[in-house]
């Protein structure tokens, strides 16, 4: 089965995460460069100042290696209403880059800011509802993520989607179910991430069937059941989760990646699909698990 689906990569599969971890990721060029060599046709930005920040400088940079660029990552700790301000000017300088540089098809992708609290840092993917957020809180969770949304599309017509994340306040399939019915399906969407639902205890098809009207954006990203045996074993917090490789190359892990191709076809989903394998910049070839990973999607027609 062939579909004419955009692939894309993400800076975090060469380890330029929005953590602060040891090791040195590759710069911009190098990223580029070997994004474009494996396969793909887009990106997404990484963290703020990785790339150029100047929109001709970037847009040439992209269209010198024929990429284009469709979505950047903006973490904000939502639950505390005295971020918004801050975090919406962070959305609003981000999309501003994204639309001069590629227009208004980009994607803002809202998040909590994942790795801040150590209680949903330490028990990613064994999170209890008694770590979850307060009635109140999750007023104030959901406020703020309209706010953000709506002051992007109104000051540069880009949309914005919901990344649900492990080590973040939405995790859980019951959390995401908790923003999605409490925040404006005209203004924020949601990220399908495979693997991190799968690590947060939950099914991406569920989650395509529960919210297909707000799935905007997809990550592909699988996930390792074995590591996360070891992780709830050994009590690992989220990142050394992630340096034990709980995000594999994909078909190697869990997720049923035909499966999910086959259901956001049969929804005429129509956006881009990105692959992220977040590594450590200490860790690995991504060079090389890029390919891997475009070839597997090739494999299943992709």
């Amino acid at each position: 089965m062939t579909h004419t689906f955009r692939i894309a990569n993400a800076p975090c599969s060469w380890g330029v995460l929005e953590f602060d971890l040891e090791g040195e990721a590759a710069g911009y060029a190098q990223v580029f460069d070997e994004i474009a060599a494996t396969g793909y046709s887009g990106t997404e930005l990484g963290d703020w100042g990785f790339m150029p920040t100047d929109p001709p400088t970037l847009r040439a940079e992209l269209d010198r290696r024929g990429l284009a660029l469709l979505a950047a990552f903006v973490p904000v700790a939502l639950a505390d209403r005295a971020a918004h301000a801050d975090g919406e000017a962070v959305a609003l300088r981000t999309a501003s880059l994204l639309r001069d540089t590629a227009g208004e098809e980009c994607f803002i992708v809202l998040a909590d800011n994942n790795g801040s609290v150590p209680q949903r840092t330490q028990n990613a993917g064994r999170i209890t509802p008694e770590m979850g957020l307060s009635d109140a809180q999750w007023e104030v969770f959901a406020e703020g993520a309209d706010r953000i949304a709506r002051a992007v599309r109104a000051q540069t017509g880009l949309r914005t989607v919901f990344h649900h994340h492990c080590a973040g306040y939405v995790e859980t399939p019951a959390e995401v179910a908790r923003l999605m019915a409490l925040t404006d399906p005209q203004v924020l969407g949601l990220v399908l991430d495979t693997g991190h639902i799968m690590f947060g205890g939950g099914d991406p098809l569920e989650l395509l069937r529960a919210h297909q009207e707000r799935i905007w954006h997809v990550h592909f990203k699988d996930f390792d059941p074995a590591v996360a045996a070891q992780a709830r074993a050994g009590q690992w917090d989220y990142f050394g989760a992630i340096q034990h490789g709980i995000f594999c190359e994909l078909g190697r892990g869990a997720v049923n990646f035909p499966a999910v191709r086959d259901a956001l076809i049969a929804m005429n989903y129509d956006g881009w699909i990105v692959v992220e394998q977040d590594v450590l910049p200490s860790l690995g070839a991504p060079k090389e698990s890029a390919q891997r990973n475009r070839d597997y999607l090739r494999s299943i027609g992709l």
